[in-house]
C-alpha cells in the first residue's frame, strides 16, 4: 500500500458539494492499495501511521504521535498514488489494485485506523471528491509498504 500523510490543523473532503468527512487536528492520509497487497499490508501501515511521532510536545518537539496528542484521521482513497511517469507525459496506474481489491483495503485499512484508536473520518472511494486541509508545519511523509 501507499500512503501520503499530511499533519493538519483540519482537513475535509466533499462530494458534489456536501462535506462527507471532517476532522479536526489531525492527519490527512491519501491511501492506495497496490496489486498484490493485502490485510497484511493494511495492518502495518495503520500501526505505523498510529505511533508516528510527527506531533509537538510541551517543549515544540515532534515526539507524540496522533493518538498521545488526540488527533483524528480523515482516510482518503487515491489511486494515483499509484501513478507509473516513467514513459511519456501520461501516468500510468496499472499497478494500482483492480477496484474491488481497492475498496475493500481501503475500508479495512480505515477500520484498522480506528481500531488503533484513532477518530476516524473518510472519503467516498471512486467518488470525484474535494479535499481540503490545512498543513500543519507543513509536515508531509510518504509510505509504501514494498519499500
Amino acid at each position: 500500500m501507499r500512503a501520503l500523510i499530511q499533519r493538519v490543523s483540519e482537513a475535509a473532503v466533499r462530494v458534489d458539494g456536501a462535506t462527507i468527512g471532517q476532522i479536526g487536528p489531525g492527519l490527512l492520509i491519501l491511501i492506495c492499495a497496490m496489486q498484490g497487497d493485502t490485510e497484511a499490508e493494511a495492518d502495518r501501515l495503520a500501526a505505523k501511521i498510529a505511533k508516528l511521532r510527527i506531533f509537538k510536545d510541551e517543549a515544540g518537539k515532534m515526539n507524540r504521535s496522533v493518538r498521545d496528542s488526540g488527533g483524528a484521521a480523515l482516510v482518503v482513497s487515491q489511486f494515483t498514488l499509484a501513478a507509473d511517469t516513467s514513459r511519456g507525459n501520461r501516468p500510468g496506474f496499472s499497478t494500482a489494485a483492480a477496484p474491488e481489491n481497492g475498496r475493500r483495503l481501503y475500508g479495512y485499512f480505515a477500520e484498522r485506523m480506528r481500531a488503533e484508536g484513532l477518530e476516524v473520518a473518510t472519503g467516498e472511494f471512486g467518488a470525484d471528491m474535494a479535499v481540503s486541509l490545512v498543513n500543519d508545519g507543513p509536515v508531509t511523509i510518504w509510505f509504501d509498504t514494498d519499500a
